[in-house]
């Protein structure tokens, strides 16, 4: 079955009603509505159980911030977005899965764990063109404007290892439970 990661978590209850649900969890680290703070990460992290792995997103970071992040966090994977130096993929003790737009399947890196394909622009609820054909050795996530109303035809048409959304489960900036609910069912319902 297709995995599922719930994205720009930020609150208690939140991540606690996730992790019953999801795979893996999302904290981003980058400048976002959704952005923490490695304390506050460090501090939902404690409420996740270690069957669900733990994912830090981040933009053009530097090896420092990373592996401080992930030893503070305690991280299991993270997700590079953006220029990223090759020196982040070397002798990294967690899985990576570098994020790029659908389009630009020229730019996947070689010691990528993963691949995140995504809308131009991360986070923003847009998807991209679902006829793009998506192509990596890697086992694929998809992103990009994913609600419970169009993730199936998202894992009919692409057979992902996971999709990931945030937007798509939120009101008003705010993670919705219901939504949360929902888009777990619409997964699990492709697979029955």
């Amino acid at each position: 079955m297709t995995r599922i990661k719930f994205c720009g978590l930020k609150r208690i209850e939140e991540v606690k009603y996730a992790a019953e649900r999801a795979d893996y969890i999302g904290f981003v680290f980058a400048p976002s509505k959704r952005q923490v703070t490695r304390l506050e990460a460090a501090v939902l992290r404690k409420h996740i159980p270690v069957d669900v792995k733990v994912v830090g997103v981040f933009v053009s970071p530097t090896r420092k911030e990373v592996d401080e992040t992930i030893e503070q966090v305690g991280l299991d994977l993270i997700q590079l977005h953006g220029p990223v130096s090759d020196e982040l993929f070397r002798d990294q003790h967690v899985p990576i899965i570098q994020a790029l737009p659908a389009d630009a399947t020229s730019s996947i890196h070689p010691d990528a764990d993963y691949v995140l394909f995504d809308a131009p622009e991360a986070g923003s609820g847009q998807t991209f063109d679902w006829t793009t054909d998506l192509q990596a050795d890697q086992p694929i996530f998809v992103a990009g404007g994913l609600r419970a109303d169009n993730v199936q035809h998202v894992i009919e048409r692409y057979h992902p290892f996971a999709v990931d959304v945030s937007s798509g489960i939120e009101t008003n900036g705010q993670k919705d439970l219901k939504k949360m609910q929902a888009f777990t069912d619409a997964v699990k319902e492709t697979f029955k």
